[in-house]
């Protein structure tokens, strides 16, 4: 499969089996997401893994944002959690372009999990700037939390490449004219 026809197949699977990934299988794709293209190589990002009791504390976190007690069942929808932390480095390199490499470090581990055989969505929202939550992944001072990629087996039956394709000249025109 070529990398177009994977970017035209690709849709997030918001409900995902039990089955994951192993460690071990992430470290490659992990490494060809990272060549990302990012100004200065600084490489501003860094994954963490999030399996089996992680995701309740994580879920604690998160009912602890939200001025709850117990734990929130929201991690629970997928075996796999992979939090993409913006990993900001001191550099003429502005935060918001260390930002847009992190996410495309999660957009290309998406692609290449998915082609993989693997159900993939993003998750974002307030909680990724929640202290408890950061807290919770060992964030420093110099990241932020972009959201989870969800991680699963696709379900039996599930087809791929159903989302309506974009139509290119309306995203896609000539500078306007000058003086």
């Amino acid at each position: 499969m070529t990398a177009l026809e994977a970017m035209q197949s690709r849709i997030s699977m918001s409900k995902v089996t039990d089955a994951a990934p192993s460690h071990a299988e992430l470290l490659p794709l992990i490494s060809a997401a990272g060549r990302v293209a990012a100004h200065s190589s600084l490489r501003p990002w860094r994954l963490i893994e999030l399996r089996g009791h992680d995701r309740e504390r994580l879920g604690r976190a998160m009912n602890k944002a939200d001025g709850h007690e117990g734990v929130s069942s929201k991690p629970q929808r997928a075996p796999l959690l992979i939090a993409v932390v913006a990993s900001y480095r001191k550099s003429k390199v502005p935060r918001w372009e260390q930002e847009a490499v992190a996410s495309g470090v999660a957009h290309m581990l998406s692609l290449f999990l998915d082609e993989a055989g693997w159900g993939v969505f993003w998750r974002t929202g307030d909680y990724t700037r929640s202290k408890a939550i950061a807290k919770a992944h060992g964030l420093t001072k110099d990241e932020a939390l972009l959201g989870w990629l969800y991680v699963g087996g696709k379900p039996v039956g599930t087809r791929s490449g159903h989302r309506k394709q974009i139509d290119a000249e309306r995203f896609f025109s000539r500078m306007p004219k000058g003086d």
